[in-house]
Parts: C-alpha cells; sequence; structure tokens
C-alpha cells in the first residue's frame, strides 16, 4: 500500500556532498517518523538518522556535524544532506518510513541507493 521511492546517490569524491531524497506515496493516513540506514558489504544495517513528524531528530556518531535530515510533511518526503563525506561513507543507503495506513501502524523500506566516496 505504500511505497518508497529514493533518489540522490551516486560517485563522489572525499570532501564532496550528496543530497539523497525519499519521497513516499500510496495510504498514508499520517507519517510517524522517517530516517536513513546505510549497509555496507558484510556489514549489518545502521542507523545513519531519524527524524519524527514533530521535528526531533537522531544521527549516528559517524555523521553528526556533517549530515543533516529534514523533512517536507506536504510532500511526504525526507530529504538528507550530507556533506564532508569520507570514504567511510561508503554503502548502501536506505530510507525508512514509520506510517499510519488503513487499519494499522507499518514500517516500510525504500529500494536502497548507492553512495560511493572515492578519489
Amino acid at each position: 500500500q505504500v511505497q518508497l521511492v529514493e533518489s540522490g546517490g551516486g560517485l563522489v569524491q572525499p570532501g564532496g556532498s550528496l543530497r539523497l531524497s525519499c519521497a513516499a506515496s500510496g495510504s498514508i493516513f499520517s507519517i510517524y517518523a522517517m530516517g536513513w540506514y546505510r549497509q555496507a558489504p558484510g556489514k549489518q544495517r545502521d542507523l545513519v538518522a531519524t527524524i519524527t513528524s514533530g521535528g526531533p531528530t537522531n544521527y549516528a556518531d559517524s555523521v553528526k556535524g556533517r549530515f543533516a535530515i529534514s523533512r517536507d510533511n506536504a510532500k511526504n518526503t525526507v530529504n538528507l544532506q550530507m556533506n564532508s563525506l569520507k570514504p567511510e561513507d561508503t554503502a548502501v543507503y536506505y530510507c525508512i518510513t514509520t506510517v499510519r495506513t488503513p487499519g494499522k501502524i507499518e514500517s516500510y523500506w525504500g529500494q536502497g541507493t548507492q553512495v560511493t566516496v572515492s578519489s
């Protein structure tokens, strides 16, 4: 019932910037929270940043001061501005959203977008 479409990944040099976007669509009554996780080969999927419906944010220690998460409630989107990128930021980035749909509260994942930081 709910689909997430991610965009903005790509190849960037160390110190560069990328902006990821995730748009939710479908049978959505309200969105409680949205966020980003990332997963490198052979590693678990780890939290990058989350933002609740009221605005509070949470960041992984490794990205604090470099990444910024934001929401556009009118468009049901979440963005991740990534600055001062490092090679260790290389991973597949996944959008997640927790929504109220008809009759239930559910979480959904996006398909993932590759971010590669390399000289």
